[in-house]
């Protein structure tokens, strides 16, 4: 008897902007439910990444606002678009019982798209949705008709007793974490309990080779990204990765990690990437972690977010001891004031004394900085765009605020008056030239404001990797050429000649 199958699809966003935009990644959340399927089931299970093409060329940077939205748009409003074309080949070829959807907030159209794919080559397809969007909204996920179940919080137990479930014919009613179509109601079930010990999930990347569809496309750093943690402590007001991993912090152990690492490191990977939405959270487990690291994987370098509140001369110098060569310090914003109403924590002088603790231990720097919150002004904007100068980093990363449905920063926007009844979320992310929800700045003023802090950012950012370049090349040359060539060198070349 053949096995039931099971396809795991990453919707199409960033192809939507231009075909040869990639996200040249193996999405970690779907090799964990792959892996705990391959594990725990006996069904089939094949992974699609429909965001990712062989034909990739690098992404432009996030600042570049607008850049493809028309052809983006386009490709939505288009059932015939090349990319839904391929969406139907790989889903009528492989013919799974089940359909299972991973969906952001900025995905969701796509994600929806997909679906009615699904239900047009095979009304008896199941699809299911989870991911980040689907715990924000709730119930409001079932205006797109074509979806049957509801995957809420983290979904590895939850997706394996839903198997089991639906290959046994039973009723759904004892699977915890779902909601579902029954007649015209939907019924939403017990949640799901969150895993505490997190050493007994599998790795993500262990049956890559027999679950990622055109495995053999990718680059070997598709396969580099790594958590340590699920949950964040902090409160945040535009973000919801409360809602999906709570508040609660649980912790991988440090050897669990580490055993990681090395099968990365087997595979030959030289580096590797912490995805935790803030790397380590307390100073023991930091310490504990680079620790480890250096033991059992020397020669690893990495890469992680961490919050400025876990900055310190101490924390950071271990850090590199271990192999860290990267840090993405979020800071948002430049004013103290809009700070404090978005929950950040911190204040712009710690931030920006971060940030110069960073660098001081030689360690790459990228900074996130986010302008048009709901309480922004054209005062506060300045103050941001004055901090964003003085930030010592090695790249700014800019990004237009949008609010995420199930978040208070939407329901604010709401009482505003900046979303309305009709509001798509198809036409709002990070990268839209449409964003706009701070009502004390007119919608023009804001888009020349933006557009100023927009052209800063580029100059910035080229003119730092212009100094990496010059940095690089000063170092090969010394190494080819000796201290007094290179610095004969480099004269000739100031002088012109």
């Amino acid at each position: 008897m053949l096995a039931p199958k099971i396809l795991l699809i990453n919707p199409p966003f960033h192809r939507l902007y231009k075909s040869t935009y990639s996200l040249n990644l193996y999405p970690l959340g779907l090799g964990y439910l792959a892996e705990a399927i391959k594990k725990d089931t006996d069904w089939e299970v094949m992974v699609y990444n429909a965001d990712f093409t062989r034909n990739s060329e690098r992404r432009r940077l996030v600042y570049e606002i607008g850049i493809g939205f028309d052809e983006y748009l386009e490709n939505l409003k288009n059932p015939n678009a090349k990319i839904w074309d391929e969406v139907r080949v790989v889903i009528k070829e492989f013919q799974p019982i089940v359909l299972g959807i991973s969906s952001k907030t900025q995905n969701f159209r796509s994600a929806s798209i997909v679906a009615k794919i699904a239900k047009k080559i095979n009304k008896q397809i199941v699809v299911v949705i989870g991911g980040p969007h689907p715990s924000m909204v709730g119930k409001d996920v079932f205006r797109c008709p074509d979806i049957d179940i509801s995957v809420v919080g983290e979904g590895e137990r939850t997706i394996v007793h839903l198997l089991k479930a639906i290959a046994r014919n039973e009723k759904l009613e004892s699977v915890r974490g779902i909601m579902y179509r029954a007649s015209s109601a939907i019924i939403q079930n017990t949640p799901q309990e969150y895993i505490q010990n997190l050493d007994t999930l599998r790795f993500p990347y262990e049956n890559a080779p027999d679950i990622l569809k055109d495995y053999s496309l990718y680059p070997k750093e598709a396969f580099n990204s790594i958590f340590s943690t699920r949950g964040c402590p902090y409160s945040c007001f535009f973000c919801g990765s409360r809602e999906i991993w709570s508040k609660k912090v649980r912790f991988r152990s440090p050897d669990n990690v580490a055993q990681e690492i090395k099968q990365s490191q087997k595979k030959g990977l030289k580096a590797i990437s912490f995805q935790d939405d803030y790397f380590g959270v307390t100073k023991k487990y930091i310490f504990e972690l680079c620790n480890t690291i250096m033991q059992q994987c020397p020669g690893i370098k990495w890469s992680c977010e961490i919050h400025v509140k876990s900055v310190d001369d101490e924390t950071i110098a271990i850090m590199k001891k271990s192999g860290c060569y990267a840090i993405h310090l979020g800071i948002e914003s430049g004013n103290n004031d809009i700070l404090k109403k978005i929950r950040k924590n911190i204040t712009i002088e710690e931030a920006l004394s971060a940030c110069k603790t960073i660098k001081k231990h030689n360690i790459e720097l990228h900074v996130f900085y986010m302008i048009g919150f709901p309480q922004e002004t054209e005062q506060t904007l300045m103050d941001t765009l004055e901090k964003m100068k003085r930030t010592k980093c090695d790249t700014l990363i800019y990004s237009i605020f949008t609010p995420y449905p199930g978040t208070e920063a939407f329901d604010l926007c709401k009482q505003q008056g900046t979303i309305t009844d009709d509001y798509d979320v198809t036409l709002y992310n990070h990268r839209s030239p449409l964003n706009y929800f701070c009502p004390a700045i007119t919608k023009d003023r804001f888009r020349i404001l933006a557009g100023e802090i927009e052209r800063m950012i580029d100059k910035k950012n080229r003119l730092s990797r212009v100094r990496r370049m010059f940095s690089l090349n000063v170092i090969w040359r010394v190494k080819e050429k000796g201290i007094w060539g290179s610095i004969c060198e480099g004269a000739r070349i100031l002088m012109g000649r």
